[in-house]
């Protein structure tokens, strides 16, 4: 116990040490933050703290950061860009219409540098040719759309 006393500091570093080193193997952010508690830790030592309160100001900010940093941490790690794949990422753009769209005759309309069939979304309405239009929403390979409002 006499040489922790006399080697706090540095006991306390390799602690800080070892657990960072193990949280890369883990990747669960509890040994990296029982690191941060080591670090605390080893900063009473350096200011010349008793071992005893070191050793509860570390368990104190271990505890600390297991429960505020490590669920922000977590939230942020497995949360990301919602990420849309295939059709799906047509719907909220905008095509131009090159023939006709009708409910009862499908059009086309020119999406993403691509030509698609089209519908109108609502049935009652008739889309002409060069209006931009909103992609509502994709059914296999028909876009349903709507007529972009313009200001006149």
């Amino acid at each position: 116990m006499e040489w922790f006393r006399d080697h706090a500091w540095e006991t306390w570093l390799g602690l800080t040490i070892v657990l960072g080193v193990a949280e890369m193997l883990s990747l669960d952010f509890v040994l990296l933050m029982l690191a941060a508690g080591a670090g605390v830790g080893m900063l009473a030592a350096l200011l010349g703290a008793p071992v005893l309160l070191q050793a509860v100001l570390a368990a104190v900010a271990a505890v600390a950061a297991l429960a505020v940093v490590r669920p922000t941490l977590l939230h942020r790690m497995h949360s990301g860009p919602e990420l849309s794949l295939g059709h799906g990422k047509l719907v909220g753009q905008q095509g131009v219409v090159l023939a006709t769209v009708t409910s009862q005759e499908p059009g086309r309309i020119k999406l993403a540098g691509e030509v698609w069939t089209a519908r109108p979304y609502d049935e009652t309405i008739v889309i002409e040719p060069g209006i931009t239009v909103d992609i509502l929403q994709i059914q296999g390979a028909t876009a349903l759309v709507h007529p972009v409002p313009s200001i006149e």
